[in-house]
């Protein structure tokens, strides 16, 4: 404690952003333990505090604009402190009786909406405040010029002064679901609990050819679950496993691809899937335990090829499994420690199956994690760790509640103008008759609209948005709200705005644009997955499913990834040429479509092109010339 003292002495602005950050964790647990006592304030107090954090944090000392903003700033975050203030202050009087709003006060709803944009754009860039400012442009132009025509003040009324717009929904299922679970990953960070998954990725690992690059797949996938951000993610995890990629002898673009796929797909990893389970559970009225059943198989292939890639290069690059010396021993008090990871997750399943609510789970993990942390680690009984572990949940949090206010604005005027159906309409009117063009459509679509954006926060829009589209397709509500997920998810790999990627190319000294390019393929069957929950929906196994077709959906899925992969690394038992990669890439395309006799066609060729090249390789017989 005496540490936080004296940082508060020397640099006062960095303790006051740190003690709103605080303030917000602390509220998000406060709000998980005891419900929502009161809408109005509970919304409001949240979106006030993220605000407060992101303006009162200390500007950049290397930016351009940092004497401007270190007085800007705080007059803009006073300003919204205000705002809000107003707000409650009407909203309460609603409650009691019809209030009549002045123009003056919609004309605040603007400076709130003002506010909200620039935030946006400090801290998610162009792509998501480009969807924000189309939104309201949009709303805002006149039907004459294709536009809806609305009123300013009608759209200051309906997204202000409600429940509908900046605090609408995804305020709200942040606020009472994702916060708690933001805590809980602080806490697993900051407690010592990540070094030692990280020990026993590595020592699981070690005597496979690779290992390095496996171990960072497994600790990921693990933290990845846990967290609502795979750039955060990247950022926590990669300082440690990327390096240690390089070092077993992998390229640099290679082990940051590495990283952002893995923490990628912990978004879609069951239990938690990045928080997103217990979203979908809330949007689709579809049980929790129902939604972690359907997600388990798919992330398990999504992992699958990730392991197969990284064997395949590692065979490709000559690197070996590790040396004896080098391999790390998983001592008994480690997988004692390791509790502190599997009970609270035991935890968060046990809660759900008894019918209490996400939140409730939420914070009894992250009461038994704190619990089993002060027991196992003895660093974690300091203050200033518990400190910096609420210091972090808040920080994460502010930036979180921005992009889902901002999402709120964009999804009520969704719903005002009706542009949704008419993009629906529109999909339908290019795709004709063809599902798989219009399936196609909607990839792209979500894509474009997940850039940038934390997973939550993608499925939110992207369910409102594209889920009438799929819906309406035929497809039903669990394949078509996978899918959505999976394409708003892989968004944060895939260029030209790669998030992911572009967060871990600097921590392996890569470049950004190679790395993203390696991470698509390294995360190719993850853009084939979404396709077999429309095409083969016995996938998810909930939906209906019959065994043998569930087996046959798995060998195509096998069969059709390993033959992708060689095909994509030009590598299998040797090098490959060019002919003989492209013949694989066509049969695996062929093997994944849904026509059986295609399937079985794509499957004899790649079991015959495994077999040539295998007794091609036994005979010792020259490599093929390679080509650049």
């Amino acid at each position: 404690m005496r540490t936080i003292f004296e940082n508060a002495i020397r640099s006062p602005w960095k303790s006051a952003s740190n003690a709103i950050a605080v303030s917000l964790a602390v509220f998000a647990v406060y709000v998980a333990s005891q419900g929502i006592f009161d809408t109005i304030i509970v919304y409001g107090t949240t979106v006030l505090l993220a605000v407060a954090y992101s303006f009162f944090s200390p500007a950049d000392p290397a930016s351009r604009f940092a004497a401007v903003t270190k007085f800007s700033h705080p007059c803009l975050g006073l300003l919204f402190i205000w705002l809000i203030w107003r707000w409650m202050g009407i909203m309460l009087e609603q409650e009691e009786f019809f209030v009549s709003i002045s123009d003056f006060d919609f004309a605040m709803a603007w400076v709130a909406f003002g506010v909200l944009g620039y935030l946006t754009w400090r801290q998610f860039g162009l792509p998501m405040v480009t969807v924000y400012a189309a939104a309201i442009a949009y709303a805002l132009i006149p039907s004459d010029l294709g536009g809806a025509g609305l009123d300013w003040s009608s759209i200051a009324d309906r997204q202000w002064f409600t429940t509908d717009g900046v605090f609408g929904r995804p305020v709200q299922v942040v606020t009472t679901v994702v916060l708690v679970f933001v805590v809980f990953g602080a806490v697993m960070q900051n407690s010592g609990a990540g070094a030692i998954l990280l020990k026993l990725a590595f020592s699981a690992t070690s005597r496979i050819a690779g290992g390095p690059a496996h171990a960072a797949i497994i600790a990921s996938a693990m933290f990845g679950t846990m967290s609502g951000a795979a750039i955060a993610n990247v950022v926590s995890t990669g300082v440690f496993t990327i390096p240690i990629i390089k070092k077993a002898g992998f390229s640099p673009r290679f082990a940051g691809a590495v990283e952002a796929t893995a923490s990628t797909g912990g978004q879609i990893m069951p239990p938690v899937m990045g928080v997103v389970a217990f979203i979908m559970a809330d949007v689709t009225a579809i049980p929790y335990l129902l939604i972690v059943v359907a997600a388990f198989l798919p992330a398990v292939f999504y992992y699958f090829s990730l392991f197969t890639v990284v064997l395949i290069e590692a065979r490709k690059q000559g690197i070996g499994a590790l040396p004896v010396d080098r391999r790390q021993s998983v001592t008994a008090d480690d997988w004692i420690k390791s509790l502190a990871f599997w009970v609270p997750l035991a935890i968060i399943v046990l809660v759900l199956a008894t019918g209490r609510t996400a939140q409730n789970a939420g914070f009894f993990a992250l009461a038994s994690s704190f619990a089993i942390n002060l027991v196992l680690f003895p660093d974690f009984r300091k203050p200033s760790r518990w400190w910096s572990s609420l210091v972090s949940a808040g920080r994460t949090a502010a930036s979180l509640m921005i992009v889902v206010a901002s999402v709120g604005i964009v999804i009520g005027l969704i719903n005002m103008t009706g542009i949704g159906l008419a993009f629906a309409d529109a999909i339908r009117a290019t795709s004709g008759q063809s599902l798989f063009f219009a399936l196609l459509l909607v990839m792209l679509g979500c894509l474009i609209m997940g850039m940038g954006v934390p997973s939550v926060t993608a499925y939110l829009l992207l369910a409102l948005v594209m889920g009438p589209v799929l819906e309406n397709l035929g497809i039903s509500k669990i394949s078509a709200h996978m899918f959505m997920l999976y394409f708003g998810v892989l968004s944060v790999v895939t260029p030209p705005v790669a998030l992911a990627a572009f967060a871990a190319a600097p921590i392996a000294n890569a470049g950004p644009m190679e790395t993203a390019a390696v991470g698509v393929r390294l995360a190719f069957t993850g853009f084939v997955i979404p396709f077999f929950f429309v095409y083969r929906p016995e996938i998810l196994i909930i939906d209906g499913f019959e065994p043998l077709n569930l087996a046959w959906a798995v060998i195509c899925l096998a069969i059709g990834s390993w033959g992708a992969t060689t095909g994509l690394a030009r590598f299998e038992v040797r090098r490959l040429s060019l002919a003989a990669s492209g013949m694989r890439l066509l049969a695996a395309l062929a093997v994944l479509t849904p026509e059986v006799w295609s399937s079985i066609a794509g499957g004899l060729v790649i079991a015959a092109a495994f077999a040539i090249e295998a007794f091609r390789s036994k005979r010792g017989e020259p490599l093929p010339r390679k080509t650049h």
